[in-house]
């Protein structure tokens, strides 16, 4: 497999589209048995937000493996167009395999969290490469509406928050969506395109035939119901842990279920 310098600045990877994409890569004496983690964000958030942050890509690093985050379209560093032509899991599904060229990866493990799960397990269906799979942040709506829980997460009302030149137009149920895109400095035109986009499933479960493990936090209204996702997919285990959507990612048995699971294989 070959991989990039360590600099701290993102390398680059061309879409068969024209977009940039930017993904981040660490290592730290990687044990060269073990396969290279790529890691999906959520929505409205970016690789080193979702990861970095929360000590995820440290708690990899200490247990010896070499690590990838990508920035999808129209997220952190990488291209944000605005037309929704641009956007959907399937395409960023596609990126995360073309990032496994672009890397000659003979096999690798998948982590993602959110929209990010929503991609990674759309990529680990398609892909033979994916032998460990971690889905956080989704539910039982993967499987009842498909993609996203668009129950918890109207679409169409969070494109509006995203693009309201009043806020106090918005409902309040998707204000948060438009403070989280301001905190991170989003391009919020450019997250409407992608959520109006959105995967509308089905999502192909049966396809996937890795070990896999579905992580919820307990009060997240976009994961309810995990097991259901699970029983969706052979073989799939379970881990609740505290927290919501938001804050579940910084809980300490976050990274340690993650770096534990992706261990043992």
């Amino acid at each position: 497999m070959t991989t990039p310098p360590d600099t701290g600045h993102p390398a680059e990877l061309r879409t068969e589209d024209g977009l940039t994409l930017r993904y981040w890569s660490w290592s730290r004496d990687p044990a060269p048995a073990l396969p290279p983690v790529v890691l999906l964000h959520g929505f409205a958030a970016h690789a080193r937000l979702n990861w970095e942050g929360p000590g995820v890509v440290e708690a990899l690093l200490a247990a010896g493996r070499r690590v990838f985050a990508l920035d999808a379209r129209g997220h952190g560093v990488s291209d944000r167009p605005h037309d929704e032509s641009f956007y959907g899991e399937e395409l960023m599904a596609a990126d995360v395999q073309h990032l496994a060229d672009r890397l000659s990866m003979d096999a690798y493990h998948l982590a993602g969290y959110s929209m990010g799960a929503v991609v990674a397990l759309l990529a680990a269906a398609a892909d033979s490469r994916v032998t460990r799979l971690v889905v956080g942040g989704v539910g039982a709506g993967v499987v009842e509406v498909g993609g996203l829980d668009t129950r918890a997460m109207p679409p169409e009302l969070v494109s509006a928050a995203l693009t309201a030149d009043d806020l106090a137009t918005v409902p309040e149920q998707a204000r948060g969506f438009r403070a989280l895109a301001d905190a991170t400095g989003s391009d919020r035109y450019a997250l409407a395109a992608q959520i109006r986009a959105a995967f509308r499933g089905p999502v192909p479960l049966g396809r996937i035939a890795v070990p896999t493990l579905v992580l919820a936090g307990e009060a997240d209204p976009l994961a309810v119901r995990p097991e259901v996702l699970a029983g969706a997919i052979r073989g799939a285990r379970v881990t609740v842990l505290p927290g919501d959507h938001l804050t579940v990612v910084r809980e300490p048995g976050f990274a340690a279920a993650i770096t534990e699971f992706l261990a043992a294989g």
